[in-house]
């Protein structure tokens, strides 16, 4: 190759990019007046282009090509200045890249397309009432959750973080929760601004007020006296997971409904958001989340099971450590967990396999499951080893997964990566509940093994968020219109 052409190609890549840059730059402007004027979400396959940078937009383009789909922002960035001609809609999350794709294919006049597109949003109000929220605990779940509620509580957008409930450590408490909040060792610096109130205890991320409540049991709060009524609150503890325990919540005044972040003991329900999750009903005041493990696994053996019936299988998952284990060498309760958590490979049990039941009940009796604590501190895998009613073809399976993960209902729950360079790091901060790794199945006959990855503390908040949206009404339509799995 000369020099001459070398040049040549260096300019046309160069071009190609400051043309791409220029035009993310441009987008943004129109995604934050969409946003904050219509309360319109604009997003590429299911990720939000809310307040994000150039580079991200671009990266949030990019990341279609691990769904083998080709996108970027010369396609959906016609479909966006049309979308912010339109008068009289609001109250939507709007797929850019669905949509520019959709365009591809039938060309044609683009403001005509979107129009058409959006037609079912008209008259739709540009607001919803907020619903108070209040985080019973501050872990790693509840600092997560904490920092998508503020992520996305620009105007009209209905859940507000209004308390945390913690117990009070030590002098400096406050200070304390505030920094673990604006600093993360594994998610990075918050996104936006942090300060502490300490006259009226409460920290304020983004302009949001949020009330410190220090109580040592949920009997010791009356919520109204801190200006919070209605309230859905998310217990991230763990310490109450029955519905006697869990009722106490809801002694308190103020509060409405309760959504527990761990797996059930009872019959409370155990849901599992794009699988169970139209279960819910006005009735019901306390629900479950599941478990991490649960969520990542569930949808992907609910669409098998659909296409291909599982008879029966066993589930083993490569799970990062936990705070429940030890550090270094130590008492505990629980068999193998005492040894040092940052230097072996545990082995421990799990109830992800049987609670996939209580979400999916045609898999009653069917999954053993067993997990593998390892030394990394998120991302796990789960590992599906599947016995189907009939034969199962490798690409078949693959594709038929990755249409799901693009063109369903399950595209929050099931996300598809065909790369194979990707190990764990790589899915830190995914927001889908698993992601099916196409390059790792393995089929044979009747014999299907599938490998799912999941940020086992994102992945889960996010399904966490979307059940507390339902049980708080504020739920929006999406354009395109989700198709079932």
């Amino acid at each position: 190759m000369s020099k001459e052409t070398i040049t040549a190609l260096h300019a046309e890549h160069q071009g190609r990019w400051k043309n791409r840059e220029e035009i993310a730059e441009r987008m943004i402007a129109v995604i934050g007046q969409l946003y904050r004027e219509k309360n319109i979400v604009t997003s590429v396959y299911g990720r939000s282009l809310v307040n994000r940078s150039v580079i991200q937009i671009l990266k949030a383009h990019r990341r279609t090509r691990m769904m083998d789909v080709e996108l970027s922002v010369v396609h959906t960035f016609p479909i966006l200045e049309a979308l912010a001609k339109l008068e009289n809609i609001g109250s939507a999350e709007v797929d850019l890249g669905k949509l520019a794709v959709e365009y591809k294919e039938q060309g044609g006049d683009v403001d005509a397309f979107v129009a058409k597109a959006v037609k079912s949003l008209e008259g739709n109000p540009a607001a919803v009432e907020p619903k108070d929220v209040v985080l019973y605990g501050f872990g790693r779940i509840g600092r997560i959750l904490a920092r998508l509620i503020i992520g996305q509580s620009g105007l009209g957008r209905g859940l507000n973080l209004k308390a945390i409930v913690v117990r009070k450590s030590s002098d400096g408490d406050l200070e304390k929760r505030a920094s673990l909040l604006r600093r993360d060792s594994i998610h990075g610096p918050f996104a936006g601004t942090i300060s502490v109130d300490e006259a009226n205890e409460a920290i304020i991320a983004n302009g949001n007020f949020i009330k410190v409540i220090y109580a040592s049991s949920p009997a010791e709060v009356d919520y109204t006296a801190f200006g919070i009524n209605n309230a859905l609150v998310i217990d991230n503890t763990g310490k109450w997971r029955d519905a006697v325990g869990l009722a106490e919540h809801l002694k308190c005044p103020g509060v409405a409904r309760v959504v527990l972040t761990a797996p059930s003991k009872g019959e409370m329900k155990n849901v599992v958001y794009g699988v169970n999750h139209t279960d819910i009903l006005d009735e019901d005041k306390i629900i479950s989340a599941a478990s991490c493990t649960t969520n990542a696994i569930t949808p992907v053996l609910k669409v098998l099971n659909d296409k291909y019936h599982v008879i029966n299988g066993h589930v083993e998952t490569v799970h990062s450590f936990t705070n429940d284990q030890n550090l270094i060498d130590n008492y505990h309760k629980a068999d193998r967990r005492g040894r040092a958590a940052t230097l072996n490979m545990v082995i421990t049990e799990t109830g992800a396999a049987k609670a996939v039941a209580k979400a999916l009940p045609q898999l009653q009796g069917k999954l053993t499951g067993n997990s593998v604590r390892v030394p990394t501190p998120n991302v796990s895998l789960a590992i599906l080893n599947l016995t189907l009613e009939k034969e199962v073809d490798r690409e078949a399976v693959n594709e038929y997964i990755r249409q799901i993960s693009i063109n369903s209902n399950l595209q929050g729950q099931i996300g598809y990566t065909n790369s194979t360079e990707v190990v764990s790091s790589d899915f830190i901060g995914s927001r889908t509940a698993g992601v099916f790794d196409a390059q790792a199945t393995i089929t044979s006959g009747t014999r299907l093994t599938a490998y799912v990855w999941y940020d086992n503390e994102v992945g889960y908040s996010c399904q966490v968020l979307r059940i507390a949206e339902q049980m708080c009404g504020v739920n929006y339509p999406k354009v395109p219109a989700e198709t079932n799995a």
